[in-house]
């Protein structure tokens, strides 16, 4: 029962599962007056158990469930002001409300590392460059023989200060920064880098009719809460609206949020946003340290940076100004976690810019079937651009039956053919195959074996240059074997194609040109995506080798043909949004063909040339063939008709798993007339690391009897003793059916 206190109660969101805030007494040392200047957004230090921990102050009240003599005191208030704008305070919490997740694990995931431990938003400078005493008396044209390091004195003599992003977007490798810091003429420092205003742009592209219509459209309803869908076919130009759309907001004193799906648009977005912008732009993602990921989130928090391109975590980013927010290739699968704290940052993106009161630009060739059922709906502004920018044609596309046909690692004959023809005229090619690796699996040749994860169901993928087998699902490797586990033999076959081995052989039949492999292997290491974009953007004859990491949003000017290596895969996906994913991949990696005035071609290998899905594809073109989609969703009341959860869980043993969900159905679903449920079912990798996963799916017409249903079952999920030796998640609105 609760009870009225004499003193104020702190309520605080701590990083645990726990599915609600925790009650403490404000420290000893504050008085009455200091508490009640307390503010939601406050980070407090707190204990928990044998424990300290950094919590977010949620609510101030004077009840509590629990009795005043259990209950613990803050240790100590960490902010004087809350750490974030109450808007966003907001959001957090209803995030947590709508995923059905742990509103303390919720905060974390929204704040940088070094704030999560304690660390004052302004304490972590970022690492900057500068010039010397040497270098700033240095002459005007000093080293000509040099042009690099030319350059970088240059720059930092009108710059005053850059960090390392803005030095390498300006094509200055490290290498030329330790020549001049051997030589003494320039230096780095730690500090806050100040961000330049930026000034109109006076060599931006005229618009086509397409992108002056969008961009006068979205501008007359501005400012205020608007979501626009930009739907525009590949190279139609939906970026320079973005940067129109940007320039207008800054002009009028507004921040800019941009995201974007992966890491590996970062470097291409950021060397054309900062050749518009100036150093007003900063990036927020995985790859940057913690000490540059809290600089960024601080510059845009004080203002002091204008324009941010992130990735999904920077959805979580604070805004002194808001002004706009852009979600670009909204349609992208990246946006949505697929662990804990499993959000979507499109669909936090629209309800932020709710919250903020500011409009929200979806931009996409392939538009999800979500957003596309929203803005045909009405509930979003729909901008068609139906041409290319620049008068560049759409790319000829072909299927290429591949039946009885000789391939070697993947490519026959005919497409090797044409890939000589367009290196002899001096035009790359890409070739994209989605699947990395030397091949998808070890076979031996005399008894049948085949290398198998020994945790998963999942074959063991052959990685031939570093000589391993590894598991793409739980990352187990081992060394390259040299005999079968099973018979002994040494006849071990490596089956299939995997990007390796399509470098490989490419490296064989075409020596003279360069051949750049992109997958997250070829991309770990720090810098890696720059300097094959860099290559490629030099613009001569190479071939480009990837995954799905290719086919988003990437400009390559002198790219002539792209070849799918094999679009049979996606043809047969059990999944509910297989036939969307494949038609959405094939759009956009075509479209890397033919973007300027050279005539682009794209050719699909396959075994099933006659498919109706991919004849639908080819022939209809993406809107209509998603708007046959949405259709066919519509009368099976499918999302985006209905409203789904699924939750999941997973046991060392099976019937474990399966009995905890089975047990979840069964308690409530007499109660949940509205909710049709399904399963428990094993998952489409039904064991993975070790345990046996099963899920529970959840359907409704409705949204809040859909809540309603899951919050039954957590209920049931977290009773004592409900899931010994059993982990289970909840995902709202799932990407993936299984």
């Amino acid at each position: 029962m609760a009870q009225t206190l004499t003193r104020p109660v702190l309520s605080v969101a701590v990083p645990t599962p726990l599915r609600r805030c925790l009650d403490y007494l404000p420290p000893s040392s504050l008085s009455i007056e200091a508490v009640s200047g307390l503010l939601p957004g406050m980070r407090i230090r707190v204990p928990l158990g044998p424990r300290r921990v950094v919590g977010i102050l949620v609510a101030i009240g004077d009840h509590s469930e629990v009795e005043h003599e259990k209950m613990r005191a803050a240790e100590e208030i960490l902010d004087e002001t809350p750490l974030l704008p109450h808007t966003l305070v907001n959001l957090i919490g209803w995030a947590a409300r709508y995923y059905h997740h742990p509103v303390g694990e919720a905060w974390q995931a929204a704040l940088p590392q070094l704030l999560r431990v304690g660390r004052a938003p302004d304490s972590a400078g970022t690492l900057l460059w500068r010039l010397s005493r040497d270098g700033l008396g240095l002459p005007s044209r000093a080293l000509p023989r040099a042009p690099k390091q030319a350059k970088l004195i240059d720059l930092l003599r009108h710059q005053g200060q850059l960090d390392r992003e803005s030095i390498a977007a300006a094509d200055i490798s490290t290498a030329v920064m330790r020549q001049l810091e051997q030589k003494g003429l320039i230096e780095k420092f730690t500090g806050n880098p100040h961000h330049a205003v930026p000034s109109p742009a006076i060599d931006s592209p005229k618009l086509n009719e397409g992108q002056q219509a969008a961009l006068l459209s979205i501008t007359s309803v501005m400012p205020g809460y608007q979501c626009h869908l930009l739907e525009g076919i590949t190279g139609s130009g939906k970026t320079e609206v973005y940067l129109r759309l940007i320039e207008q907001t800054l002009n009028v004193g507004g921040q800019v949020l941009v995201l974007i799906p992966e890491i590996g648009l970062t470097p291409q977005t950021l060397d054309r946003f900062r050749h518009r912008f100036g150093a007003a732009v900063v990036t927020y993602n995985s790859e940057m340290s913690d000490r540059e990921r809290l600089s960024a989130w601080n510059s845009m928090r004080t203002g002091s940076a204008s324009v941010v391109i992130g990735t999904r975590s920077g959805v979580w980013l604070p805004m002194a100004k808001p002004g706009l927010i852009i979600v670009d290739e909204e349609h992208d699968i990246s946006y949505k976690q697929q662990d804990g704290f499993r959000y979507h940052a499109r669909d936090i993106a629209i309800k932020r810019a709710q919250l903020e009161s500011v409009p929200v630009v979806l931009g996409s060739a392939t538009p999800s079937l979500e957003t596309l059922s929203n803005a045909v709906s009405g509930r979003f502004h729909h901008h068609a651009l139906p041409v290319r920018a620049g008068g560049a044609a759409l790319p000829d596309v072909r299927t290429m039956d591949v039946r009885k046909a000789e391939l070697e690692s993947g490519l026959s004959g005919d497409l090797l053919e044409q890939i000589n023809i367009e290196l002899s005229q001096n035009r790359q090619v890409l070739l994209f195959i989605n699947r990395r690796g030397y091949a998808p699996s070890l076979l031996c040749h005399d008894c049948g074996w085949i290398a198998s994860c020994h945790a998963c169901d999942a074959r063991l993928t052959v990685h031939a240059r570093d000589r391993h087998l590894r598991c793409h699902q739980c990352e187990f490797s081992t060394p390259l074997p040299g005999h079968c586990s099973q018979c002994g033999s040494r006849q071990l076959l490596a089956m299939g194609v995997g990007t390796q081995r399509t470098e490989e052989t490419l490296r064989k039949l075409v020596p003279n040109v360069p051949v750049l492999r992109v997958d997250r292997d070829s991309t770990a290491r720090r810098g890696s995506m720059e300097n094959i974009l860099r290559t490629v953007n030099a613009g001569e004859p190479c071939i480009l080798i990837g995954t799905q990491m290719l086919a988003k949003g990437h400009h390559f000017a002198n790219v002539s043909l792209v070849g799918v290596l094999d679009a049979d895969h996606g043809l047969f996906s059990a999944d509910l949004r297989g036939s969307e994913r494949m038609a959405q991949l094939l759009v956009q990696v075509s479209g890397r063909a033919g973007r300027t005035n050279i005539p682009g071609q794209v050719i699909i290998q396959t075994h099933y040339p006659e498919h109706p899905m991919l004849q639908s594809l080819l022939q209809q073109g993406y809107p209509e063939f998603a708007r046959s989609l949405l259709a066919e969703r519509q009368l099976v009341e499918m999302p985006p008709y209905s409203h789904m959860a699924i939750i999941r869980a997973e046991s060392p043993s099976s019937r474990t798993a399966e009995e905890t969900l089975r047990n979840c159905r069964s308690q409530c679903e007499t109660n949940l007339s509205m909710v049709n449920m399904l399963g428990p079912l094993p998952s489409t990798l039904s064991r993975r690391a070790g345990h046996f996963r099963f899920f529970l799916m959840l359907r409704s017409t409705d949204r809040a009897p859909l809540h309603q249903a899951v919050d039954a079952v957590i209920a049931i999920l977290t009773a004592k003793g409900a899931t010994r030796n059993c982990r289970w998640s909840v995902d709202i609105d799932p990407m993936e059916s299984g």
